[in-house]
């Protein structure tokens, strides 16, 4: 009588092959489940996707915490520790969306860039007028909020914290279009010439830039109002050619 015929044993490859298809298994499980999954481990690519209700306010959780903890310990302190323990999630569930913690400044600047040109893109003419006046009031409400909410970012890109040349392009990018703007509305205006737009630009996105640095970091603290009623004159006056109206006399 025959032995019965025993099992065969899978081989190495066969047993790989199977681990490999549970793994891509679970990857896809947890992406159809609204999470970005092995293959969205990048921020950029994560961000980008069609998340679900319960993966978008994730990943803004994660955005949230990343922006107060780069605010209070600056990027180079800053670690992943940090902005779990201040999202209120896991180490797991950070590393579902961003590699790291470069990943996660990446995607914010992604985002702050993204506002900083439409607010190029939305600026209208800037006559020496009272109508002139407004649009540049509205500009600036938008410019020094946007700063506000990204400061954090917009500090790295400045101050030279990270060793990725692309993210500092993608900086250099969004402010360059604010500047390009800013100049043709000069010219527009017959404020400058050619010769003088570079200059003027330069200075006034130095004058922005350090002025909102300083308001957001609250070393000087003013209420919104106030900051732009006072800003938004200087600015027109000095850069668009509007007229200074003279002192208004007391009545006899």
């Amino acid at each position: 009588m025959s032995e019965p015929t025993k099992p065969r044993r899978k081989g190495r490859a066969a047993t790989a092959a199977g681990r490999k298809s549970d793994k891509a298994a679970k990857s896809k499980a947890v992406r159809s489940a609204g999470e970005p999954g092995e293959a969205g481990r990048s921020g950029t690519p994560a961000q980008r996707r069609e998340l679900r209700a319960q993966g978008r306010e994730t990943m803004q959780k994660l955005f949230d915490a990343g922006m107060q903890v780069f605010a209070e310990r600056g990027y180079h302190a800053s670690r992943v520790d940090d902005i779990v323990r201040v999202a209120e999630t896991s180490h797991g569930t950070f590393y579902l969306y961003f590699t790291n913690k470069e990943d996660l400044l990446r995607a914010l600047a992604l985002d702050c860039a993204e506002e900083m040109r439409q607010l190029a893109d939305a600026m209208r003419p800037i006559g020496p007028g009272a109508e002139g006046r407004k649009e540049l009031r509205s500009f600036l409400e938008g410019f020094v909020g946007t700063y506000r909410r990204y400061g954090p970012v917009i500090r790295a890109w400045m101050e030279d914290q990270t060793v990725d040349r692309d993210l500092d392009r993608v900086g250099v990018k969004a402010f360059t279009a604010i500047g390009s703007r800013l100049g043709e509305l000069m010219r527009e205006a017959g404020s400058v010439t050619a010769a003088e737009e570079r200059a003027a630009v330069a200075a006034l996105m130095a004058m922005l830039e350090r002025f909102s640095y300083a308001t957001s970091s609250r070393r000087v603290v003013l209420d919104d109002a106030t900051m732009l009623d006072t800003l938004a004159p200087i600015i027109h006056r000095g850069f668009f050619g509007a007229r200074v109206s003279p002192p208004k006399r007391p009545a006899r």
